[in-house]
């Protein structure tokens, strides 16, 4: 085990909180506490050798609006809060970003009573939501097509990578790039000590668990049991090679019994359009694409119970995201329920991402954000799509309760 040092003072911190992981998340909370308590020192140990390498720098970049969530829900609250706030210091920092509202279509029947619940949900949620019948979608998307649809004018899209760039600089706090902890020594009474791949050791008051794609595993080196594991799921995009035909952001109605939004069109801060993501298991934490295969992480996620009993649980989803995923043809329908002129050469391959998606023991997939504490310790264990939307309020969250275990 790392040995804490004592000197006859007592313990050499070397920090007073430290951050694992170095995404929008983890940065953010690093801002939030020197804002809070300023003078407090905050390391953050990043394995990658820059910011935002996963997670964060490989989504669709959307600022969500929060018309999903359960009311009440710390998504739904964040999203909301978040989105608002979002906007603001990209505008103070000079980040890119736009406004532009998005259209959720309903290209079925069966779907139309689910779009009327988004619409109360949203008003729930205190988001302005404008109800359009089919004639009315051509307003704002000429080349799409609907039953009816719902205009949310509060979705945007932003450089979220140069938002955790901001936060990491005006956070004031220490980065270690290419510092991948592999152990942890957590004493109650006296704080923690993490050793790096190289060799190096911290030692802080308190842990802060933001490790995003590895957050359980970061998790259990503390001796904390965080009842859930991370199952990957890899969201694979294409670009549309006439981005003419989409002049801002259309998503399908989504399944409510599923934690994905479906194959959605998004007109990014750079004016290419992204379409997708599917969302099929992924053979690695970090595995883009199908070659990238680790067995070991294979193996830990076919060890949980709960990820055999969510296959079970939603195995007909899961098949059609297969298909699409292997099959060009079967992704061009899906993109053609929205978009009719759309044609299997305007879709180009694009990079991936993967969602750290956590799962309970009974297969449940958890669909707020989760967030647990332990003896000077805080683990943020369940944090995807909203998170970048809701990362500022999330930060002051996570900082409200490290500086409650300093004290």
């Amino acid at each position: 085990m790392v040995e804490v040092v004592l000197v006859a003072s007592g313990i050499v911190y070397d920090c007073d909180v430290l951050v694992v992981g170095g995404g929008i998340v983890g940065l953010s909370a690093a801002y939030a506490i020197t804002r809070a308590a300023p003078g407090t020192r905050v390391s953050v140990l990043e394995k990658e050798p820059g910011p935002a390498r996963h997670q964060t720098g490989r989504n669709s970049g959307v600022i969500h609006s929060g018309i999903y969530y359960r009311p009440g829900s710390l998504k739904a609250r964040y999203a909301v809060r978040g989105a608002t706030e979002m906007v603001k210091f990209c505008a103070e920092y000079g980040i890119a970003h736009a406004v532009t509202g998005k259209l959720i279509v309903a290209t079925r029947r069966e779907e139309l009573p689910r779009l009327h619940a988004l619409v109360q949900r949203g008003r729930e949620n205190g988001i302005p939501v404008r109800e359009l019948g089919a004639a009315q979608i051509a307003e704002y998307e000429p080349e799409v097509r609907g039953l009816a649809a719902i205009h949310v004018g509060t979705t945007g899209v932003c450089d979220f990578v140069g938002v955790a760039r901001q936060l990491a600089n005006a956070s004031g706090a220490e980065i270690r790039y290419g510092a991948r902890v592999v152990q942890v020594d957590r004493r109650p009474e006296l704080g923690v000590a993490v050793r790096t791949a190289r060799g190096d050791v911290i030692r802080a008051r308190v842990l802060v668990n933001c490790a995003g794609l590895h957050c359980d595993e970061v998790a259990r080196l503390t001796g904390d049991d965080p009842e859930m594991r991370i199952v990957p799921f890899r969201g694979e995009y294409y670009a549309l090679a006439r981005p003419e035909l989409v002049r801002g952001l259309v998503y399908p109605v989504p399944d409510p019994a599923f934690p994905f939004l479906g194959v959605h069109l998004t007109r990014g801060i750079d004016g290419g359009v992204h379409v997708g993501p599917n969302a099929v298991p992924a053979l690695a934490r970090e595995g883009y694409d199908w070659g990238v295969v680790r067995p070991r992480e294979t193996a830990g996620t076919l060890a949980w119970p709960g990820a055999w009993r969510m296959a079970r649980q939603h195995w007909r989803y899961g098949a059609g995201e297969l298909r699409r995923s292997v099959s060009k043809g079967a992704f061009t329908t899906a993109v053609r329920r929205l978009l009719p002129a759309v044609t299997r050469d305007d879709l180009v391959p694009s990079s991936a991402g993967v969602r750290a998606q956590a799962v309970l023991r009974d297969g449940t997939l958890v669909d707020d954000f989760l967030i647990k504490e332990g003896p000077r310790t805080v683990h943020v264990l369940n944090a995807p799509s909203p998170a970048a939307t809701a990362s500022l309020p999330i930060g002051r969250e996570v900082a409200r309760r490290a500086l409650a275990a300093l004290d």
